[in-house]
């Protein structure tokens, strides 16, 4: 997963009834027309115009859980991503650092161990990069991670350029892999590219600021535009295009994999031992593998002492012993080995300019509409309220310029606190200052103020075609009064606004059930990391 504690549950079943769109309007206004709304006059607060501090975002390193501990007083503690660290199919380094634990290894006359932390890639980076916590070691999905680091100005030593063997892949539903074939004689990016350009072919993919996997596609993708510079006009121009008729980026590879068996999508991608590991995608979709592998290297950081370097070296050599290998495969590893790099080494600043170029092109030409509904009930009193309000004030900052937002609160009523306006300074100012001003009492009409926002975006979108319109729920999920999800439930498909929800202290199936409807994603945020959870969403959707 691309960050810890975000879900998206199986869809909950669409409505029996189909609703037109002149059906919708209809309903639209006639449920609005029975909710008591009031709007307010904004008012401008004081706003941070210093950049994003990413090292103050991250939670306490506790919320990344140790899968394996240190077993000895000499050991070295390495992040490791998620599909080697866990358990199951995902336990591989798990089981071998457990054994390399129990092996009496040695160093310098003294016993030694390691401690594996289970956290994704760009996560991970994030720490390092930022100075907040920086292990011993570093082992993420490929190559590209280890380049950021490097370029970030954290000093890295390659230990070992593969521990276990995977390949990055689009995953194409059968019939319109075959179609693809039909038309370009062949699958690969450049094909993809040019059948998502012009819009035959509907593709999702994952954060690259955080996934993998949607970084690696991403660099691929700009390198099928100009191979001898990512970062061109030429490339910049061809990205923006294809990207303008990509419908999904996820937030998560369960969001995006449940978007695509509901038949949202044709494609998305995926790595190679995930995809041999689920049989329901095996039978009806063909792996196409692209861009740099994802051979999980392993990294020294800073300047450590002989006994870690040594440490990790024996650990390397433990690792690719022929019968960890040979479990290593068992769990979906070292597949495709005939499979090359298509691209050759990526400097780490180049990536990062990549990614920036992501998040200012990412949208085409088609910039996002969203309100933000913020739950003000009595049950958000305390804690849940005053992380709400810091989660939204700081996660503002991930926000692009070129989009609209809005904001409604909602307690037994429903308060338009700020109407929907292009994100500039002044409505930054404005929206500082309704979500200062949020107090917490009285009961809970949670579809009442979902009905409001819907209203709010139709006329937006009535007024401005072009915009791609998004909700944001942020409550603890308890609805005691007003309209039911029944009531509403027709009318948010047909219109086919995605609605991310973001539980405090919450009631989180409640939200999912929301978060469904449209494949949307759900984060389940305490209050110890959900500023860093939000960003990251926002980072992706708006």
């Amino acid at each position: 997963m691309v960050y810890a504690g975000v879900s998206l549950t199986s869809n909950f079943g669409k409505s029996k009834s189909q609703i037109t769109a002149q059906d919708a309007a209809k309903q639209l206004k006639k449920l609005y027309s029975d909710i008591s709304v009031t709007t307010e006059t904004p008012v401008k607060g004081q706003i941070d115009l210093n950049p994003v501090d990413v090292a103050a975002s991250l939670p306490d390193i506790s919320k990344f859980p140790i899968t394996v501990n240190s077993t000895t007083d000499q050991f070295v503690e390495i992040f490791s991503s998620t599909e080697k660290s866990g358990t199951g199919v995902d336990g591989w380094l798990t089981e071998v650092a457990t054994e390399f634990n129990k092996a009496n290894i040695v160093v310098n006359g003294k016993p030694a161990s390691v401690k594996i932390r289970n956290i994704a890639s760009g996560t991970a980076a994030d720490y390092i990069k930022s100075g907040k916590y920086v292990p011993d070691a570093f082992t993420p999905s490929n190559e590209l991670w280890g380049e950021m680091v490097k370029a970030g100005g954290v000093k890295t030593q390659l230990v070992s350029k593969r521990l276990a063997g995977n390949v990055p892949g689009i995953v194409i539903a059968k019939a319109k892999y075959d179609a693809l074939v039909g038309k370009y004689g062949a699958v690969n990016v450049k094909t993809v590219t040019d059948a998502i350009a012009n819009n035959e072919f509907a593709m999702g993919y994952t954060d690259p600021f955080a996934s993998s996997t949607g970084l690696n596609f991403l660099v691929t993708a700009l390198s099928t535009f100009d191979s001898t510079n990512l970062l061109s006009d030429k490339a910049v121009q061809g990205f923006e295009k294809f990207q303008s008729n990509v419908p999904f980026i996820a937030s998560t590879t369960i969001q995006m994999r449940d978007a695509a068996k509901s038949g949202a999508l044709d494609g998305f991608v995926l790595e190679y031992q995930t995809y041999v590991n689920t049989a329901d995608l095996k039978t009806g979709f063909v792996f196409t593998p692209f861009g740099v592998r994802h051979d999980s290297p392993l990294y020294a950081l800073g300047d450590l002492p002989q006994s870690k370097s040594e440490i990790l070296a024996k650990f390397s050599e433990f690792a690719t012993q022929d019968k960890y290998q040979k479990a290593a495969q068992q769990k979906g590893f070292n597949g495709l080995e005939e499979y090359k790099s298509e691209l050759a080494a990526v400097d780490g600043s180049l990536l990062s300019s990549a990614q920036k170029v992501w998040k200012e092109k990412k949208d085409g030409s088609k910039p996002i509409a969203a309100v933000f509904v913020t739950d003000v009930s009595g049950s958000m009193a305390g804690a849940p309220i005053n992380r709400l309000k810091e989660s939204l004030i700081k996660g503002q900052k991930y926000l692009g310029k070129n989009n609209s937002i809005g904001l409604v609160s909602y307690s037994s009523g429903v308060t338009i606190k700020l109407p929907i306006g292009k994100y500039d300074t002044s409505q930054q100012s404005m929206f500082v200052g309704a979500v200062n001003s949020l107090q917490a009492s009285g009961g809970t009409a949670t579809f009442d103020a979902i009905i409001v926002a819907l209203k709010m975006l139709q006329d937006e979108v009535a007024a401005n075609p072009g915009v791609k319109p998004i909700i944001f729920v942020l409550s603890d999920g308890e609805t005691n009064e007003g309209h039911s999800l029944n009531d509403i439930k027709g009318l948010v498909e047909t219109y086919k606004i995605p609605i991310y929800t973001v539980g405090y202290n919450a009631n989180i199936k409640a939200l999912q059930s929301i978060s469904s409807i449209n494949e949307a994603a759900s984060i389940n945020a305490d209050t110890d990391d959900v500023v860093y959870k939000l960003g990251n969403l926002f980072n992706v959707q708006m």
